[in-house]
């Protein structure tokens, strides 16, 4: 396997225990902090709320997105406690991933009643 798939498999292993720990019905704030536990116990390299700066036309912006998480330096992972998902929480995974140019995504609903998982690659034009 490859070391990118291993980073990935490592964060969803990480997120299982937790939602095995926790269930569901808890704010997305508990399950992030949870998983910042679990991350440092499993030795998952991560930075959490992680400002993301939005450029236009080669010029920063001052809006910035903020990720829940960056593990491995190269996977942001994103974080919902929701019954279901929609199209608006990929878009939003897709466009931090835009922004960054980072090409790995993870969106991770904690508010199922099984952990649910998306996986999301970005290639650049």
């Amino acid at each position: 396997m490859e070391d990118r798939d291993q980073h990935t498999h490592a964060i969803i292993g990480a997120a299982m225990e937790v939602h095995t720990e926790l269930g569901a019905g808890f704010l997305e704030s508990v399950y992030q902090d949870a998983l910042a536990c679990e991350f440092k116990k499993r030795g998952i390299p991560f930075a959490m709320e992680v400002e993301l700066p939005i450029h236009y036309k080669g010029e920063r912006l001052t809006t910035f997105f903020r990720a829940d998480f960056i593990c491995y330096a190269d996977v942001i992972v994103e974080l919902k406690a929701l019954k279901t998902l929609s199209g608006v929480e990929e878009s939003q995974l897709l466009n931090y991933l835009k922004a960054t140019g980072i090409q790995r995504g993870l969106l991770l609903n904690f508010g199922s009643p099984r952990l649910a998982v998306k996986r999301m690659v970005f290639t650049p034009r």
